[in-house]
């Protein structure tokens, strides 16, 4: 059975962009980066909401021969994976292995993760609370920028109780911080 992961890069002060939907502030260095790779290595299915997929969906029309190899891997990653769109206004995907679904059935997500093997990830707060809600999340997976940005979309959902257990936790040199949880 894959466990659902909920895999997100924040703001000390718990944000995943600033007041103006910028998140430039949390660009990963290059350890950073080959870090989160490995993270996502085992992930066989992305279920994103439009914003997230509309961000992510870079990855999959990147040139990649100048990129540096933690962006040529993470990005062959992403297209080989299977991907699961939530949203209600997109009309189609661009993306290859993308199916698009109105709304985020928990009954659908519980079935997808009995039949696989592969780890699901969880990308975007606002489809990650309806995740954290259903009770669904079995992993938190936090990169800690050592920015504070008062003010923005919070990482984690108000209105929702669970209990974590760190299982790992690695600092970088850049003073980012790595977080693992399992609920």
């Amino acid at each position: 059975m894959g466990k659902l992961i909920y895999a997100t890069i924040m703001s000390l002060d718990g944000y995943v962009n600033d007041a103006a939907g910028n998140f430039d502030w949390a660009m990963p260095s290059e350890e950073v980066h080959a870090f989160a790779n490995r993270l996502q290595r085992a992930t066989g299915t992305y279920l994103v909401g439009r914003r997230m997929y509309e961000v992510m969906v870079w990855w999959e029309t990147v040139p990649l021969e100048n990129e540096p190899p933690v962006v040529r891997e993470y990005a062959l990653e992403w297209r080989q994976a299977e991907k699961i769109v939530y949203s209600t206004t997109l009309t189609e995907v661009s993306s290859a292995n993308t199916r698009l679904e109105r709304t985020f059935n928990p009954e659908a997500v519980r079935a997808l993760k009995a039949a696989t093997e592969e780890d699901l990830t969880v990308g975007g707060p606002t489809l990650a609370a309806a995740a954290f809600e259903a009770g669904l999340v079995d992993e938190v997976q936090l990169i800690v920028v050592p920015e504070i940005v008062g003010g923005g979309t919070r990482a984690l959902p108000d209105g929702v109780r669970a209990s974590l257990q760190l299982h790992e936790q690695r600092r970088f040199e850049n003073g980012m911080v790595y977080l693992g949880y399992r609920i």
